[in-house]
């Protein structure tokens, strides 16, 4: 039976190890798992302030900021979650900019042979022989979908819609192709670049999907180290760690 994933923070955030609140707090959505704590961390080093870092899907983590706050800072996959929390009210506008991008590509394990040319109508169902498509919900979760988008323009939603593994987020979309639970997965480059359990068979054209944009924002309730940390998130050094980790910065 799969285990749902819980967002790791209710009503706020506490350092670990410790009963004390963070200075800030950061909402991301998981593709930014390793880049967002690599930068956190190297800013608590700089400016002496903690940073509590939540990663999980951006529609579980808008809902989150909905239902009881707890964020400074939320960064979301896609546009639609940072707009749903826009509209009512519970960031603060001004501060909203998009941060970075990204590509969604098609994985499979490392040790598969060949790659699967994606082109219109090509044969998805074919390549998975038999086995399940691993994606994060396309009902909610951005690479979801980005993933039910990019396969519907290209014809073969149909053809897969009713095999898929279905997972809380793109990291444990990621993770069912990494343990071998099913053959292929549609998750972001980035992510397939984290697990060397699993290598890119291909990379879906861009015009098959919206853009991939990660927007960031302050909170409507944010204290007052955020907006230094958020200014952070675009600096020189917190840049050179997204590109590395394969993330398009803007």
């Amino acid at each position: 039976m799969r285990l749902r994933l819980l967002v790791a923070v209710l009503l706020f955030a506490v350092l670990p190890g410790t009963g004390f609140a963070a200075d800030v707090t950061v909402f991301g959505a998981a593709s930014l798992s390793d880049a967002l704590n690599e930068i956190a961390k190297a800013y608590q080093q700089q400016s002496g302030k903690t940073v509590a870092v939540s990663l999980a899907a951006s529609s579980a983590l808008a809902k989150q900021i909905e239902a009881s706050g707890g964020a400074d800072i939320f960064i979301s996959a896609d546009e639609d979650w940072m707009g749903y929390l826009d509209r009512k009210g519970l960031i603060a506008h001004a501060s909203r900019k998009d941060l970075l991008g990204n590509r969604l590509v098609l994985i499979e394990s490392a040790d598969a042979a060949g790659t699967v040319a994606i082109a219109p109508h090509f044969d998805l169902a074919g390549a998975l022989k038999g086995g399940k498509l691993s994606v994060a919900d396309p009902d909610s979760v951005p690479a979801g979908k980005y993933g039910k988008e990019a396969l519907t323009r290209l014809g073969v939603w149909d053809s897969v819609s009713g095999n898929l593994a279905r997972a809380e987020n793109v990291r444990v979309a990621l993770a069912y192709v990494a343990r071998g639970e099913a053959p292929l997965g549609i998750v972001y480059e980035t992510d397939a670049k984290a697990e060397p359990k699993v290598k890119v068979a291909g990379v879906f054209p861009e015009d098959s999907h919206a853009p991939i944009l990660y927007p960031e924002a302050l909170t409507r309730d944010a204290g007052p180290d955020a907006a230094a940390f958020l200014a952070y998130l675009s600096s020189p050094a917190a840049r050179a760690v997204f590109i590395k980790d394969g993330f398009t910065a803007k």
